[in-house]
């Protein structure tokens, strides 16, 4: 497996965890500003998440990685996104996936007692082009 290295955020935690995961999925931009976009077409999309923290739970984790790998992976691989209901409104382009992603993954974060927060999630659609996603501040609150 190769590894992978990306862009890290600045923060002050103890602990800082890194899962990466892949998911094949197919998306539309119905839109005639998105060109070939328009059309249906798929990608193997590749996944970073950073999650920060200070306190681990009982067991000794932020969260478990198969958690994470859960909330994303079993979601998403060999779908549509478009056809997902947090897409109806609005285009699954990378950069909303990456925001849906960190969205899905802090609604979890909250309810854990030791409270890690998701730092960033970084979305590659092809071996040429990923978008990063960071929440203000006020988003980890």
């Amino acid at each position: 497996m190769m590894q992978q290295f990306y862009p890290q955020v600045q923060h002050s935690y103890r602990f800082e965890l890194n899962k990466d995961m892949h998911f094949s999925a197919a998306h539309f931009i119905p839109d005639e500003d998105a060109g070939k976009c328009q059309v249906m077409h798929g990608h193997t999309y590749h996944i970073n998440v950073t999650i920060g923290g200070n306190e681990l739970d009982p067991l000794g984790f932020l969260i478990d990685f198969k958690q994470l790998k859960d909330l994303i992976h079993k979601k998403y691989d060999h779908s549509v996104l478009n056809d997902h209901p947090e897409f109806q409104h609005r285009f699954p382009t990378t950069e909303i996936l990456a925001e849906t992603i960190w969205t899905t993954i802090q609604d979890v974060l909250r309810t854990r007692e030791n409270r890690p927060v998701c730092l960033q999630v970084i979305v590659r659609e092809t071996p040429t082009s990923y978008v990063i996603y960071r929440p203000r501040q006020e988003d980890l609150l």
